[in-house]
């Protein structure tokens, strides 16, 4: 008999059921699983769930520092920091039509296929569009709705004063540091310490809050200069019109305070806008009166003469023969351009007489006239406090051959700086002692160095004030009301370690009021064209103006009838 087809044993088996219990004890036992993975780390796990969880929102984040500010000794800014934007760009988030690209070129000032080639390297996730744009830019920017695209808060120097104090305070870079001058040299005093905030931001980066503040900024500190502004705007003024008088490649003006040691202006020309950094070019942003060194000629001649007094070799009376306005040392000629004749010491410094000094200088030790320049600081940094100082060059008295002996009376065969020179000329106007130096405000009184006595600065300062009259080499740098004391210098100029025959630089260095000095004030021209090349013709006017200005500005009192100041015939034999 043929077996049914239900009661086939295989057909007996419930297979459907099995498979519904086997499932139903997978998901159970899943979710039991999950459950219990899920109560482990809320329960015990939630500190590293909250830092990991923070990790992927939260950010801390720099609080920019603005650096300390710059004032002259009256308090005017000179340096300030000005909040500004830098927009930067994370590519792998950044998508922008051709609309927004060309609208986001001509907001920052770039070319639309810079942006795109930006925006297409997926490998990176932070570049820089434009550093320090103002904020409004920023906000035009950012309004395009560009995602991957935002603003960094930072700040940026600006300096009120432009080229007139450009050399002085140089600039600092992007990162806002100083590069050159003053904010070089008190970087950490003027540097500030940033702060930190703890941020939630969104997948594109943006912050959408503030969480906390970590740390508090720590703004840079003010910086006080001696500087006074109104007195240096004068000085670039007179420099100014000085070079484009006498069409001169460059100049500089150092103003000092004879009793502090204050340096009240420092002016070098040709200049740049520190605002502008496009026109900032090394040479231009030299401090010329600081850094660079030139012989100084006939300025230097009073210094031989006070050695020579403190020495005991001459005395203000003494007679030289300088006939027949020239003399022999060796196989080298010494000349006088206008001979004098039989000249007292006074007379020689009155009408700059380089045979009369040379044959002072020769009858001294070398070591009596180097101790002196040494005590001046000559061939040492001034020590101001301005980066660069140079020291110039006063080679030791053991190697002077006599030729070089006799050069060294009106200042060939050595080196200084502007500031130097103006520096040593204050020991004139305090009576034989040389004061400390600085480019900040002064709070306290300075103690100087004694180098040479009472009587001969007076002396000498004496001999420098007939310079300035009638039958000297200066009268164009007189002043009316007030006694001047100054010399004169014209030197030809060292080009590839030889003096070019028509290629000069003219200087003047004086003191005022003569009968008690309170201001130093140094000119030097470098290069002037045209037939005028002495300094005497060249430096001692912008002196005069400056000087008199300075006087008027401090209130100093007059020492001298007020009698209009003709400049007289000007001898123009003071230097070669």
């Amino acid at each position: 008999m043929k077996r049914r087809s239900a009661d086939h044993p295989l057909l007996k088996l419930d297979l459907q059921r099995w498979r519904m219990r086997l499932v139903l004890i997978l998901l159970f036992g899943g979710f039991t699983a999950l459950t219990a993975r899920a109560t482990y780390l809320q329960i015990w796990q939630t500190d590293f769930l909250n830092q990991e969880g923070g990790k992927r929102i939260q950010r801390v984040v720099e609080i920019p520092a603005h650096r300390g500010m710059i004032t002259d000794r009256r308090g005017e800014p000179l340096a300030i920091s000005t909040p500004v934007e830098s927009l930067w760009v994370n590519p792998r988030d950044a998508q922008a039509d051709a609309t927004q690209i060309q609208a986001l070129a001509s907001h920052l000032g770039l070319e639309p296929d810079h942006i795109r080639r930006i925006f297409a390297d997926k490998s990176k996730t932070f570049v820089y569009l434009r550093r320090q744009i103002s904020p409004d830019v920023a906000a035009r920017a950012l309004a395009l709705g560009i995602p991957g695209l935002h603003r960094e808060h930072e700040y940026r120097r600006y300096y009120p004063s432009g080229e007139v104090m450009a050399q002085v305070l140089g600039v600092t870079g992007v990162d806002d540091k100083g590069l050159e001058g003053l904010e070089f040299a008190f970087q950490n005093w003027l540097e500030g310490e940033p702060g930190a905030k703890r941020v939630l931001r969104d997948r594109h980066g943006t912050v959408v809050e503030e969480l906390e503040l970590l740390q508090s900024p720590k703004h840079g500190k003010d910086l006080t200069l001696s500087i006074n502004l109104q007195l240096q705007y004068l000085a670039y003024r007179e420099l100014a019109d000085t070079l484009a008088r006498h069409q001169a490649k460059a100049g500089s003006i150092a103003v000092l305070d004879a009793r502090t040691g204050e340096v009240l202006a420092l002016v070098n020309l040709p200049g740049y806008n520190p605002n502008n950094r496009a026109s900032m070019k090394p040479a231009l942003s030299r401090n010329r009166a600081v850094a660079d060194v030139y012989e100084p000629g006939s300025t230097m001649k009073p210094f031989l003469v006070a050695a020579a007094l403190e020495n005991g070799v001459v005395t203000p009376g003494t007679r030289i023969d300088t006939a027949p306005g020239w003399m022999m040392v060796g196989n080298k000629r010494i000349t006088d351009v206008h001979p004098k004749g039989n000249l007292t010491v006074g007379e020689a410094l009155q009408v700059s007489s380089n045979v009369a000094v040379a044959k002072i200088a020769l009858d001294m030790k070398s070591e009596d006239y180097w101790q002196l320049l040494n005590r001046a600081g000559f061939g040492s940094p001034p020590g101001a406090g301005f980066p660069g100082e140079a020291a110039g060059r006063l080679r030791p008295y053991e190697s002077w051959r006599p030729i070089e002996k006799a050069t060294m009376s009106y200042g060939h065969g050595m080196s200084v700086s502007l500031l130097q020179l103006a520096r040593a000329y204050g020991a004139f106007a305090t009576d034989g002692v040389l004061m400390p130096i600085t480019i900040l405000k002064r709070r306290e009184a300075v103690i100087g160095q004694r180098i040479m006595s009472e009587d001969v600065a007076r002396q000498v300062r004496g001999m420098l004030e007939t310079a300035t009259q009638p039958g000297g080499t200066a009268p164009q740098a007189r002043i009316m009301g007030y006694r001047v004391a100054g010399k004169t210098g014209t030197a030809h100029k060292l080009v590839n370690g030889r003096y070019a025959p028509d290629k000069y630089i003219a200087s003047f260095v004086g003191l005022a009021p003569a009968s008690a000095p309170r201001l130093v004030v140094a000119v030097m021209i470098d290069e002037p064209g045209g037939k005028e090349y002495y300094g005497g013709l060249v430096a001692a006017p912008p002196f005069s103006k400056v000087m008199a200005g300075a006087l008027r500005l401090f209130a100093v009192a007059p020492d001298a009838p007020f009698e209009t100041a003709v400049p007289a015939q000007i001898q123009i034999g003071e230097a070669t």
